[in-house]
Formats: C-alpha cells, structure tokens, sequence
C-alpha cells in the first residue's frame, strides 16, 4: 500500500535539493524514509518504496540503497534500490535491489512491445522468409516460419499465434527487474530488462527486451550498441558487439566487434570479431574471426574458419541466393561459397567454389577444389579426431541454465536423420558407381564431381556406419534388460513401438523428428488444436521426449529390411550378427580415428619445438607442451570406449546364446 508524502518529509527532501511537479503524486510505501534521498527532481505519478538498506552494487561493493542526482518521471520505485547519476528515468517500474548507476538516459517513449515482433530478413536477404522475433522464440518455431514457405496455412497460423502474444507484450510502461544492474551506460530507450541482468558501460540499447533470471544472468557489456533485438537468459554481449535486428538465444556468446544485422542466433552460438547479415543460425553456431562473413545462410553445430565467406548474388536480380550448411559442417580458413549451395551433415568444405551445387545427400564429406572445379570425397570426414571430437564436446558445452530451455535439442551423433542421410548416400553411390564408364575420371551429381575411383571405397564407409548404428542400437536395447528369461525378453525388447518413426526424419534447427509426428504437428496447429506460443512449445517437448521410442521404430524397419523378416521372426544368429557386425565396424572407426589421432604426435607436428636443440630436445619440448599419444585425455577415452565396445557385444553375445 501507498500513501502520501506528509510535510516533514517533504520538508527533508527540500533541504536535501529535491522537488517536485506536484509532491501530490509522490507516494511512498508505509515504511519510507527521506533520509536517502538527494538532489533528485519528481515528475508526474512516482511510487518510492523503502529505501535504507546496503546494496552490493557489484563484488565486494556495497552502497546504501537510495536515490541521488537524478531526474524520475512516472516510475515505481521497488524497496532497496540505489539510482544514482541517471539523467532521466522515465515510465519504468523498478523492482526490488536494483542498482541504476551513472546512467543517461533510461526511457520508454510511448506505447512499444520491446523488439517483440520486429521482422528480420533471415536466410534470404532480399526478403520473403522474414521472421519475427518475441521473447519466447525457439529454434524449432524459427524454422517452421522460415523454411516452411511453402506451407501457407501453417505459416500464417503461427504468423497469428505469434501476433497475439505481441499485442500482450505493448505497453507505454517498461520494467527493470529484480536485482538488475545498470551502471556506465549512455543510454536505454525502450528496453525492457530482465531480473539479475547486468548491463555495464553499454553505449546504445534500444527497442529491445532482455529475458534473464537468477541461474542465468545476462550480460551486456562495454560499448554494445543494439537496437530492435530480443537477447535471452545467460547470454553474453560485450566488447563493442553491434547488432540491428537481432535475435540472441539462450546462452549465447557475442564480442570484440562482431556485428549482426536481420540475423537470428540460437542456443549457444558464439559470434565474435566477424559480420552476420541475415544469418539463420542454429544452436552451436561459432564464428570467431575477424575476417569472416556469414550471410543469407542457415547453419547448425558449425564452425566457420577465418576469412569464410559467402555470396547471395551474382550481379542479376540482387542478393535474393540463400544457402544451407547441415549440422556438424566446418569451413576452412578463406573457404568461399557461391549460393545457392546445400552442404552435407558433417562436411568440410575447403577453398573458393565458384559453382552451385547440393551434396546433402553425401553426409562426412570433403569439399575441395581440383584443377578449379569442385570436388567431393563421400564418408572420409567420419574418421577424423575433429568429428568425434565435435560430437562429444557439444553436449558438455550447453551454457543454459534455470527453466525452460526454448531451444529442443538432440545431441545423439548417429541418429535416423543423418543415418537416413547415410542410406541416400550410399545409394547414390552405388547407382554412380554402376552406371559410370571405366574411362571417366570424375562423375558429375548435384553440381559436384566426385573421383570414379572413389565411388565403391567411400560407399562401403558408409556401410560400415550403417552397421554401427543399427547394432548400438540393438545392444543398447537389450543392454536395458536386467534379467532374461527366454530368448523371447530380447525380441520383446526389440519389437518397434508402434508405425510412428519408420518413414523419413527431418532436421528442425536442432530437434529430429520423424515426419509422421512433425506432420500430425502441424496439422494440429492448422487445425488450431494448438492456438498458443506455449501450446507450441508443450507439444514440441512432449515429441521431444518420444524421441527414443521413435528412433528405435526406424531402426527396426532398417533391421527388417536388412534381413528381410519382421522383428518378431529375428533368431538368435540375427541378432548375433547384428551385434558382432557393430563390434567389428565400431572398433574399426575407433582405430581409424587413433591413428588420425596419432598425426597429431608425428614428427611433422613438431616442426617448431626446441627451437635452439637437436631432435632430442624438440621431442622434449613437444612432450612438456603436448604431451603425449600414449597419456592423451582423448586417446585414453577412445580406447577405453574400443574396450568397453568389445566387453559388451561379448557379454550380451554370450547371454543370448544362453538362453
């Protein structure tokens, strides 16, 4: 409850050089005390609550709450503030213990949403996939609206689900929440700012809303100038970031000069040094170089080397080329891509290409040129240190903390996305290799040529992660069961739950999902069975968490098809087989691996070591700073895995014959 000022307190105020439009619409809370008070001027309707204890401005730092130097206009006031230095503060709420400090301006000008429902032009710049960002945005609601053109009644329905929640978020007022930090800021103009959030040394935030919370404070930090944007929980910005239009998911990283214009970040993307224009960026998308452009794209798990580059046009209608680049991609140092182009999963594309083409059918690829002309080499990034690598390290890298992470994301390495992608390819491979003539050197498919001789050695790469995958699943599987009984527990085990799952699998920026269940999705939003932001994301998750179940019913129809039975009608050889094929291939990946492992301790690798001795020294210098292959952390784990793969297959083989 409120009431108003008596005349003693306004009395101390005075002596203390504050005033007032009208002390009538001053009101303080029952417990308010003047005392803490000074040289502030009031304008229209303020609320003040208490304002006495300490407050920790930042570590080790602590000032008695209050307001000093400043100039507040139509502002609630929360208990234990500390406003200090603000040239103007004006139409907020402040909660409680928030710190306001050396600050110029912070204002709402008029009725705003806060960024919500800004369009930006992603992943094509010259426009017509435009998407509008809001405070609960997700990586899988971004695609749905971007790539999904083609699907006008699902895109304007979420277009109006989307519309609706905006409107909610309008208001003339803005908020600071709990525990904010504020301090060494020019500047702050529309925004609404989350609790536990930390802006220090900001130049220019405007028309924007910071979403943060207690387990995952965001921060934004010196000379960060950012208009129309939305930035979400235990995000980053700092070191002169400039963003314009900008959506930052959770737990983002973003400095040292970057610049982002009509570009969208999801979870855990770091962007420093370069530039991004247009940009659909997928969670784990990482940029770290001063020279690096990425544009008109949309990318995932991927990781761009210094000086790459992109174009979107070719001098004729302008920048209307977009491109896509699959989970798990690299690019090289100056790498160049002409869109429209689509890369394959888990790809490396090195040096310039000049010609479009699609290699999402050949997943773990090399992309070079040869001779000025674009080459691919199927399946031969699958046995690098860096894909497994990758595929380890994301998981262990998730920065997002506290409730309700937006982005749904699948970690799984093998999966039936990418082994559906495996399946294609090696088809296609096998249908090039068939219809070839000897006397040809490369084969052309998708814009991309591929070396003859190449064609049956890389299929069987494929087929070797085709067994892998199909037989980690079975043993993991069975591994579940605690005791058997008969033979029939294990085929019970492997029984496929339900039609769901068996057909293709798609990619939404992040989540797999087979395409019965995103189409049953879709048809319910259609429908309007699903009318809301927070029905979308509800019945996301809960897909989400069927995603085991469903995988398995693909891989059951892959092991049915294999052996040209039902589940049910499996013998024991089959599943033998099955997983004797896994131990042997998987085992086979691992030492191919290691010794890609193993060029990392060659003599060429310590070229550059013991730089004023003999080879005797160098080996020393090298070991003291790299170590070596024998005690590599990475080393060690991959043969304790090999170790583990040979344990298991032999303990379920030896329980299945058994029984």
């Amino acid at each position: 409850m409120y009431r108003n000022l008596n005349d003693s307190e306004i009395k101390i105020l005075k002596q203390q050089g504050c005033s007032a439009e009208n002390w009538v619409d001053v009101l303080v809370t029952a417990k308010f005390s003047s005392e803490n008070i000074f040289n502030t001027q009031f304008a229209g309707a303020v609320k003040l609550g208490f304002l006495r204890d300490k407050i920790e401005v930042e570590k080790s730092i602590n000032k008695p709450a209050g307001i000093k130097n400043s100039y507040i206009e139509n502002c609630t006031i929360g208990d234990n503030v500390l406003i200090c230095n603000v040239n103007s503060l004006v139409n907020y709420t402040v909660a409680n213990n928030v710190v306001i400090e050396n600050v110029g301006t912070v204002v709402v000008n008029g009725e705003t949403a806060f960024g919500n429902g800004t369009e930006i032009e992603v992943l094509n710049e010259g426009g017509g996939r435009e998407l509008p960002i809001f405070d609960k945005l997700s990586a899988q609601v971004a695609y749905m609206l971007v790539v999904y053109r083609h699907d006008k009644k699902l895109t304007e329905k979420i277009t109006n689900i989307i519309a609706r929640y905006i409107e909610s978020k309008k208001s003339t007022t803005g908020n600071i929440g709990e525990n904010a930090r504020i301090t060494n800021t020019i500047s702050l103009r529309n925004v609404n700012v989350g609790a536990h959030t930390v802006i220090s040394g900001a130049s220019n935030l405007e028309e924007g809303t910071i979403v943060s919370c207690k387990e995952a404070p965001v921060k934004i930090g010196e000379d960060v100038i950012a208009k129309k944007f939305i930035v979400l929980s235990g995000s980053t910005i700092d070191s002169g970031a400039i963003l314009t239009s900008t959506f930052v998911g959770q737990g983002v990283k973003m400095g040292k000069q970057f610049s982002s214009e009509g570009s969208a970040f999801f979870a855990n993307c770091e962007g420093f040094h370069g530039e991004a224009c247009s940009l659909f960026a997928g969670p784990y998308t990482v940029t770290h170089h001063k020279s690096t452009l990425l544009i008109a794209g949309m990318f995932s798990f991927f990781n761009a080397g210094s000086g790459t580059n992109q174009s979107n046009h070719m001098y004729k209608l302008g920048p209307l080329h977009q491109g896509i680049v699959e989970r798990g991609s690299k690019t090289g140092s100056f790498s160049y891509l002409l869109w429209p182009c689509r890369i394959g999963a888990f790809s490396v594309v090195m040096d310039k290409h000049g010609g479009n083409f699609d290699t999402s059918d050949l997943p773990f690829s090399y992309i070079t040129v040869e001779n000025g002309k674009s080459v691919i080499t199927p399946a031969m990034n699958l046995f690098t240190v860096g894909t497994k690598r990758d595929s380890e390290k994301w998981p262990t890298r998730d920065r997002r903390e506290g409730p309700g992470k937006l982005d749904l994301i699948n970690f799984e390495f093998l999966n039936p996305y990418i082994m559906g992608r495996v399946l294609k390819g090696s088809e296609v491979l096998k249908t090039l290799s068939e219809n070839t003539p000897r006397t040809r050197e490369f084969v052309n498919y998708k814009g991309i040529n591929i070396l003859r001789l190449m064609l049956r050695t890389t299929r069987k790469y494929y087929e070797l992660l085709i067994n892998i995958y199909v037989g980690g699943e079975v043993l993991k599987r069975i591994g579940e069961i605690t005791a058997f009984s008969s033979f029939n527990d294990v085929i019970e085990r492997l029984k496929p739950v339900g039609e769901n799952g068996k057909g293709n699998w798609v990619d939404i920026l992040g989540m797999f999902m087979s395409e019965d269940s995103f189409n049953n999705f879709r048809a319910d939003i259609i429908n309007g069975e699903i009318f809301s932001i927070d029905g979308i994301q509800s019945s996301l998750t809960e897909i989400f968490g069927q995603y085991n179940d469903l995988a398995w019913n693909w891989c059951a129809s892959i092991i049915e098809l294999k052996n040209e039975c039902k589940i049910t009608d499996l013998t024991k050889d089959h599943v033998i087989q099955l997983i004797s094929e896994y131990q042997k291939n998987a085992v086979k990946l691992n030492n191919m691996i290691l010794k890609d492992a193993e060029k990392e301790f060659d003599s060429i690798t310590k070229i550059g070591f013991g730089v004023d001795g003999d080879e005797q020294v160098r080996d020393q210098d090298f070991e003291n700073v790299r170590g070596t292959y024998e005690k590599n952390k990475f080393v060690s784990e991959l043969i304790r895995e090999t170790e583990k793969i040979n344990y298991d297959t032999k303990r379920i083989t030896s329980i299945i014959l058994e029984l």
